[in-house]
């Protein structure tokens, strides 16, 4: 491991189809569920590669396969492009509330509507409440959070997002499909490196980046990006 090392068990699952990149099939390696974790050691895990779902503490183990890439956006050196600028001006009028990741009705609804829209035929369509908040809650440990965009009373996004030591990790943002032209997912994005910022944290993490996987292009967007290899965490691309 990286930055700062730790010896834990991990089980290893079964294979199964790669979400990411099609004809392929993925293994996960996973931090056994009865073990104790606390802010500090899944900061610590994050910086190492790991991501969660629900309480599910993970990262790729793929034989011959390396295409998952942690990513980050080192907040001091990051600069919006144009266009991350022009999403900036456009949501700048929505206010954001941060709240514990208890279950919220209109946060389902949301959430239903967003995948009935964007990944109808997904695994997660068709989400119960139960599925919701097993998929985004977290009562394992401290610190996970989910972030209200609103336009006065109007509900447009929710981004899940976990609080770290050294600063923010992004879960998973959902949108109301009616506003698709606000680039609330990149909008979600920018308020997490400005808040990490006003906390004077260093990183925002965004999970994986696969190169030939379509629907992981907007991470290369946000620059400079750093990546994390066998060596440490370097520049993906310059600044």
């Amino acid at each position: 491991m990286t930055e700062r090392e730790v010896s834990l068990p991990l089980y290893v699952g079964l294979p199964h189809p790669c979400g990411y990149l099609e004809g392929r099939e993925a293994r996960m390696a996973f931090v056994p569920p009865e073990l104790a974790v606390d802010r500090s050691l899944y900061t610590l895990l994050v910086a190492n590669g790991f991501r969660r779902s629900g309480e599910l503490v993970y990262r790729p183990h793929c034989p011959g396969c390396e295409a998952c890439v942690p990513v980050r956006i080192p907040v001091r050196w990051f600069r919006p492009n144009r266009s991350q600028r022009r999403v900036a001006r456009r949501n700048a009028h929505l206010t954001a509330t941060v709240l514990p990741p208890v279950f919220r009705a209109e946060h389902y609804r949301l959430y239903t509507r967003y995948l009935d829209a964007r990944h109808a035929d997904g695994e997660m369509a068709g989400a119960s409440p139960e599925d919701f908040m097993r998929f985004l809650g977290n009562q394992r440990w401290e610190g996970t959070r989910f972030v209200e965009f609103r336009a006065d009373e109007t509900l447009l996004a929710v981004a899940v997002v976990d609080e770290l030591e050294d600063g923010l990790s992004a879960v998973y943002t959902f949108y109301e499909p009616s506003a698709e032209h606000l680039s609330l997912g990149t909008w979600a994005i920018l308020w997490m490196v400005a808040e990490a910022g006003r906390r004077g944290q260093a990183h925002v993490y965004l999970g994986f980046w696969v190169r030939d996987c379509r629907k992981m292009a907007y991470k290369s967007g946000f620059r400079p990006l750093e990546r994390l290899a066998d060596g440490g965490w370097e520049r993906l691309h310059p600044g």
